[in-house]
């Protein structure tokens, strides 16, 4: 039973890192005039078209400014064959208003994502693949490995005024004798001494102070990624891009850059040190490579996928493209905080899914970006 069990998670972990990277889905509503008595055939295609292309333009919107400008690039391609990238619609609603002589229809459909994406790519490709320039990129996953918090701090301060007062009294009384006998003198004297004192004191105190609380450090540590490195590397190569590893970059720039001090970097923070930043550009313009991708992956918290009852796991990914063969190195290209989840049978499994739908969101919409903005 726990065999059966275990394989039916992993089709559904499998089906939905299929429909994750190449099926997607999405809602539109299309709205048409019609000049007919009543509203016919053709035009009620004519608004579930209008609909799906809506929808389409719902999935390029979610998939990142940069990628929505480019869909007029292929807005005609998709119009001349609607099949190759529209797997498939439903008609949610229907609603005619025929005293307006107006028709709208509301749609569900599933798109070939991968279609989508290769079209997009050719359309919004700047020259050939020749043309372009190098680009090295380094991506770190990481998770959190320890977070240290700090207690509040707490400064009192206080002004103490004493005034007192004292008051006294004393009054002194005595006597004295004297008796003379045969051969010697007797005296006697006595003293009375009565005292009296008041005191008043009066004490007034003045607090106030401070509270300082420091934000909690965390620590990270490393998750290898080479597959998440073909990825990322694939797709900036369909883009046209001369893809270099920068590992191999590294012993041409005369020891200036080093890919395990970005990666120490990446450990304890979010951005790299100036020292190491500049380290990267002097490194990167003496191996004459134009473009440096740098980018974070960020494993998040693991929990329970509420649709497949998988294990779910989420991560926060950011990235930018630098062009440093300006004289004041620029970022052209920015992704990110964006955030995605991946299923899986296992947090293994799921985090992996997780890692990879990341690294190709995020490559996409660099790419995007460079294209809209010429730069090869």
């Amino acid at each position: 039973m726990q065999v059966k069990k275990t394989i039916v998670m992993a089709l559904l972990a499998i089906a939905a890192g299929h429909a994750a990277a190449d099926v997607v889905s999405a809602k539109g509503k299309g709205t048409v005039k019609y000049t007919e008595q009543n509203v016919s055939a053709e035009t009620k295609e004519r608004a579930v078209f209008a609909a799906q292309m809506k929808a389409i333009e719902t999935y390029f919107a979610e998939a990142g400014d940069a990628q929505a400008e480019n869909l007029d690039a292929i807005r005609d391609t998709i119009k001349a064959d609607p099949d190759r990238f529209i797997l498939e619609s439903t008609v949610l609603q229907e609603d005619n208003k025929a005293d307006m002589h107006q028709y709208t229809a509301v749609v569900r459909v599933s798109l070939n994502g991968s279609n989508l994406r290769n079209a997009l790519k050719k359309a919004s490709a700047v020259g050939a693949p020749g043309d372009h320039s190098q680009l090295a990129f380094v991506f770190v996953s990481r998770q959190v490995d320890a977070v240290t918090s700090y207690d509040a701090r707490v400064t009192k301060r206080a002004i103490v005024t004493d005034k007192a007062q004292v008051k006294g009294a004393m009054s002194e009384r005595g006597s004295e004798g004297e008796a003379v006998r045969a051969n010697r003198v007797d005296t006697s004297a006595a003293k009375n001494v009565k005292a009296s004192y008041n005191a008043e004191r009066a004490v007034t105190v003045e607090t106030g102070g401070s509270t300082v609380q420091r934000a909690d450090v965390a620590t990270w540590r490393l998750i290898p990624s080479q597959n998440l490195n073909s990825v990322v590397s694939q797709i900036f190569k369909t883009s046209g891009y001369r893809v270099v590893d920068a590992a191999m970059v590294e012993p041409l720039t005369n020891g200036k850059m080093k890919v395990e001090t970005v990666e120490n970097d990446y450990r304890s923070g979010n951005d790299l040190k100036s020292a190491t930043m500049q380290s990267v550009v002097n490194g990167m313009r003496l191996a004459k490579v134009r473009y440096v991708a740098l980018g974070t992956l960020d494993v998040g918290q693991t929990g329970s996928d509420p649709a497949t009852g998988l294990v779910r796991v989420a991560v926060t990914a950011n990235a930018k493209v630098m062009d440093v063969n300006l004289a004041i190195p620029e970022t052209v290209a920015v992704a990110g905080p964006a955030q995605y989840a991946g299923v899986g049978p296992t947090e293994d499994e799921a985090r992996t899914n997780a890692l990879k739908l990341a690294a190709q969101s995020v490559s996409r919409e660099l790419t995007s970006q460079l294209a809209n903005a010429g730069m090869r």
